[in-house]
């Protein structure tokens, strides 16, 4: 479960972020995930939940901006957002596809703080 090195590395950012900027308490966090990432957005937010107790992120709740997936079809020459991802057009039927998008990782958007 690489959820757990991806909280510990957020609570590293989060203070970094608490020196630099002097903040005692972070309330929510944004996070921009890709559908097709392989993270798990329920086993991250567990983690971090485990991770932050004590912490200054300790009880702060965890956002997604979920990124779809998107699919180009080379036959047809277009593109498709989706949730999962399809080997087949869902314009023409080809199953000329590639993915193109919705694989992006974890990125932190925002901290909510005090």
């Amino acid at each position: 479960m690489h959820e757990i090195s991806l909280a510990s590395s957020l609570l590293d950012i989060i203070n970094e972020q608490a020196a630099k900027h002097r903040f005692n308490r972070v309330n929510a966090v944004k996070l921009s995930l890709g559908c097709a990432s392989s993270v798990e957005p329920k086993a991250l937010e567990f983690a971090f939940s485990v991770q932050a107790q004590g912490t200054i992120a300790d009880g702060a709740s965890l956002r997604f901006e979920m990124q779809p997936v998107v699919h180009y079809c080379f036959s047809c020459r277009r593109d498709h957002s989706a949730e999962v991802f399809s080997s087949v057009c869902a314009f023409c039927g080809s199953e000329d596809v590639i993915l193109t998008g919705g694989t992006e990782e974890l990125r932190l958007l925002e901290l909510d703080v005090d």
